[in-house]
């Protein structure tokens, strides 16, 4: 069923609180915003911590970035959103936060690029870095546009993390685990040299990743895992079925 406006405020006002209960961000950091319709989104103000909003705090803007409703200003980075909203009709919603593990990756111009854990490759593929823009400006969404295609995560340099999805749930679990796979990563550099998987066995992860995305349901729900007889009895041959 399609959520009414006031449950995505509702939404929003928890996700927020989750990342800041997770410390993702701090003080007045991040932004989150949900596409309503082809014409309207919603989006966290500007100037407030995202872990004390209420559901009317929220602004509601137009696709071009005009503010349709609210009490307080929109969030200086909402060219972000709109653009990453205009590149994949797919996306419902995005979240921006500094996760600190994926922070200091971007911040020391590293990427989370590396084939280290299986169900990264599945989920998110690479985390690519995009190079410094100056948040709130052109710079910013330029060294986005590149990457948006192609990614449901990147980081930015010196900045910190957006991650996007169908709809702010998995928006907010792949900005989870950004983060996990950037302390996981850490862990590994730390002990000596990550060992990647195996090119083939990539291969095979990419290969179940876009049949997950082709049988994703259109109402947000993650596909379940469920072996399928007449495809194969190994794990590579596995296919999402949606319940």
């Amino acid at each position: 069923m399609m959520k009414t406006e006031r449950e995505h405020r509702d939404e929003i006002v928890r996700v927020g609180k989750a990342l800041y209960d997770r410390g993702f961000v701090v003080a007045m950091d991040g932004n989150i915003s949900v596409r309503l319709d082809a014409e309207r989104i919603l989006v966290t103000p500007t100037c407030m911590c995202k872990g004390m909003m209420t559901g009317d705090d929220l602004v509601i803007v137009n696709q071009h970035g005009h503010k349709l409703h609210g009490r307080r200003n929109v969030s200086s980075e909402l060219g972000m959103h709109l653009l990453i909203y205009s590149m994949r009709a797919d996306v419902h919603s995005v979240v921006h936060a500094h996760p600190p593990t994926a922070t200091g990756f971007a911040a020391a111009g590293v990427a989370l690029d590396q084939a280290l854990v299986s169900e990264v490759v599945l989920t998110l593929g690479k985390v690519p870095l995009a190079k410094y823009g100056t948040p709130g400006t052109a710079e910013l969404t330029d060294s986005l546009r590149p990457l948006i295609h192609e990614h449901s995560s990147i980081l930015m340099a010196n900045h910190g993390v957006v991650s996007y999805g169908e709809s702010l749930e998995h928006a907010f679990m792949r900005m989870e685990t950004v983060e996990h796979f950037a302390k996981i990563s850490l862990v590994a550099r730390t002990l000596g040299t990550p060992q990647e998987l195996p090119a083939d066995d990539v291969r095979k992860l990419e290969a179940i990743r876009e049949r997950m995305k082709l049988m994703s349901p259109s109402n947000g729900r993650p596909p379940r895992m469920e072996a399928v007889g007449t495809v194969g009895d190994n794990e590579s041959d596995r296919v999402p079925v949606n319940e």
